[in-house]
């Protein structure tokens, strides 16, 4: 089977499946070259409102296909920290959700959606010093913000895994599933994800990421938008508020001039 990024929309989360079977879902320099337009398709569509990002049957990935090294090693990390960077910048809530093997640069896209539910019996490694790899500065400080300075160092000096319990324990993930769980967990969580207010969940992403030069845009968005009615109002009748905030579709490029 050729190696590729599949994605479906149902119910108004999107869903990303790496599809790599002969190699543990190892990320191909054609699957990262990918990830970045599909993401800005997903992102521009108003129908989503979520992304979950998942490997295919028992693996999430097991890294970048090596062989892509053997050309330009400088390249291939540019390609990967392009899709990593993409998925940082989803407007709209991500999550990874981890079966098997989540490794290298497995590991790099799980650790840029902004939570990660996985599965007992899930591995995680950061690898690059099995193989001589300098890893990004962006993936690097990423790494330290969810899991700290002395774990990031482990990870990243020894190579080794670390299962699930670990991962959790130093909050490399949010949540684990027993075996069998993973998919209805994600399935119930999303739909909670998908009722919130988006005017909330934009501006936290961006808040949290480290952002702080928009706290007037924010709250010129909220005063416009009708949400924080709906919500109070809302909870004082008890039923469930219907927001209707929606993340803007990104401007079209400029179209190019001619000489």
């Amino acid at each position: 089977m050729e190696p590729q990024l599949l994605h479906r929309v149902a119910d108004s989360v999107a869903t990303v499946v790496i599809r790599n079977p002969a190699k543990r879902n190892a990320m191909t320099a054609a699957m990262w070259g990918a990830l970045p337009p599909l993401l800005d398709a997903l992102a521009a569509d108003p129908a989503v409102r979520a992304l979950v990002l998942t490997g295919e049957g028992g693996t999430f990935c097991a890294g970048a296909d090596i062989a892509t090294l053997r050309g330009s090693a400088e390249e291939a990390q540019r390609l990967a920290v392009r899709a990593e960077e993409a998925l940082a910048a989803f407007p709209k809530p991500t999550l990874a959700a981890v079966r098997g093997h989540c490794v290298g640069g497995g590991a790099q896209l799980a650790a840029a959606c902004d939570l990660r539910f996985a599965e007992e019996g899930a591995l995680f490694g950061v690898t690059p010093a099995r193989l001589g790899v300098v890893y990004p500065a962006s993936a690097t400080r990423r790494l330290v913000s969810l899991v700290g300075p002395a774990t990031a160092k482990y990870l990243l000096f020894s190579g080794e895994l670390i299962d699930a319990a670990r991962a959790l324990r130093t909050g490399l993930v949010d949540e684990v599933l027993p075996a069998g769980e993973l998919a209805g967990r994600v399935g119930a969580f999303t739909r909670i994800l998908v009722s919130r207010s988006q005017l909330t969940q934009a501006a936290a992403k961006e808040f949290a990421n480290g952002r702080e030069d928009r706290q007037e845009h924010w709250t010129a968005q909220a005063r416009g938008s009708g949400d924080t009615a709906e919500g109070v109002a809302a909870f004082l009748e008890r039923r469930e508020p219907r927001f209707t905030w929606s993340v803007p579709a990104p401007a079209p490029a400029p179209a190019p001039t001619s000489g």
